[in-house]
């Protein structure tokens, strides 16, 4: 099957996140083992979702390209094209998850057609995932698999959309949850009680104090376009009426960092000021407290420019361009393994991801099959 008539049926499953995956696994997983790929399938806790290592030649490192599955929800969106159909139009393929990134997966598939029919003196080697939209956690699971399931590669593409360009970093992320503790009373008598809101807002004009910190005196690297470590506040809730002073607020933020910043400076940093925070109402309560709890993270990725991965890589892509992405994705899981990790794929995540209308263009997609072929050929016999 060539990549179009791979996209048309991969984008015809819905894989936003909260679904499942099961349908289109299965079809990949038939798909693959009918080209004699050996598969390892990895389910997750639930039994709903579950991601695939597969390998195809003999024994050796070769090349290993990886894809997630899962698309982010079109619910609020307002898309003029039914979203779980390719529609053509010209030269634009419309469908969720055409560019963020199943027109990839499309085209690792059409590959691994190619490929079955071909002799091969280094194995191809592919990881397909799922959750990575709600923070790379499927990766997070199948990685420790990887070893034994395909040995270690000696390169790794993570087909997220950049143009085609060569990604060679991303900054790494932690999302957190904070509980506040106060206690409860009526509003007519509140000096009288700690409002755990007031608790979440003195934290979160910390958090802003740390945030501040990184953007005057933290690393700097200008290939971003937010040059240094962030932490952002993304929701804050508490109380249940006017008149009762609320007694729990709770409050969820992240941090991403470029390698740098250690992560763990920043959680320290920010398990401190919820210390500082709870010592300013410790002596009017001994109920008043903020419960911080990391509910995610993933790595970063920091790649060298004069690395041989990014060498090989821009041949294989046909391109000089190199750049740093604003986005996540699972190019850090890889490299941890010491896998050398660049990100490489079709689309644009600003101009298409997760939008409504969300299309890839042709000659992207063509693009990206020719890389493939320039991948084949480094694994032929």
């Amino acid at each position: 099957m060539d990549t179009l008539s791979l996209l048309d049926r991969l984008i015809a499953f819905d894989t936003t996140s909260a679904r499942s995956n099961l349908p289109l696994i299965g079809f990949v997983e038939e798909y693959l083992r009918a080209r004699g790929f050996h598969i390892t399938r990895l389910p997750d806790t639930t039994g709903e979702k579950a991601g695939l290592f597969a390998v195809l030649g003999p024994e050796g490192h070769g090349v290993i390209l990886s894809a997630h599955t899962d698309v982010v929800p079109v619910a609020g969106q307002e898309w003029h094209r039914d979203p779980f159909r390719l529609t053509r139009e010209g030269e634009r393929l419309y469908g969720r998850g055409t560019t963020d990134m199943k027109g990839y997966l499309a085209s690792m598939l059409a590959l691994a057609d190619r490929a079955a029919k071909v002799p091969l003196r280094e194995p191809l080697k592919l990881a397909i995932s799922y959750d990575e939209e709600i923070g790379c956690v499927g990766i997070r699971s199948m990685i420790g698999a990887l070893p034994e399931a395909l040995g270690t590669p000696r390169a790794c593409f993570v087909g997220e959309p950049t143009e085609m360009q060569v990604a060679i970093g991303h900054k790494g992320k932690a999302a957190f949850e904070a509980v506040c503790h106060g206690e409860s009373g009526h509003s007519a008598l509140a000096p009288r009680f700690v409002n755990a809101l007031h608790l979440a807002a003195e934290f979160v004009t910390e958090l802003r104090g740390i945030q501040d910190h990184y953007a005057r005196n933290g690393a700097r690297d200008p290939a971003y376009g937010v040059p240094y470590s962030t932490i952002h506040v993304g929701t804050l809730s508490g109380g249940t009426a006017l008149n009762i002073v609320p007694d729990r607020a709770e409050l969820r933020f992240e941090y991403r960092h470029l390698a740098a910043d250690p992560a763990e400076e920043i959680a320290a940093r920010i398990h401190d000021a919820a210390t500082r925070v709870t010592g300013h109402f410790a002596a009017q309560s001994p109920q008043a407290r903020i419960d911080v709890t990391q509910v995610n993270a993933y790595p970063g990725l920091d790649q060298r420019e004069d690395a041989g991965i990014v060498t090989l890589a821009k041949g294989l892509a046909q391109s000089n361009a190199v750049t740093k992405v604003a986005f996540g994705t699972e190019a850090g899981y890889f490299q941890g393994l010491g896998i050398p990790t660049v990100v490489c794929g079709p689309g644009s995540m600003e101009g298409q991801g997760h939008k409504p209308d969300e299309y890839v263009t042709l000659p992207q997609l063509a693009a990206c099959d020719a890389m493939m072929d320039r991948i084949l050929d480094s694994l032929k016999d």
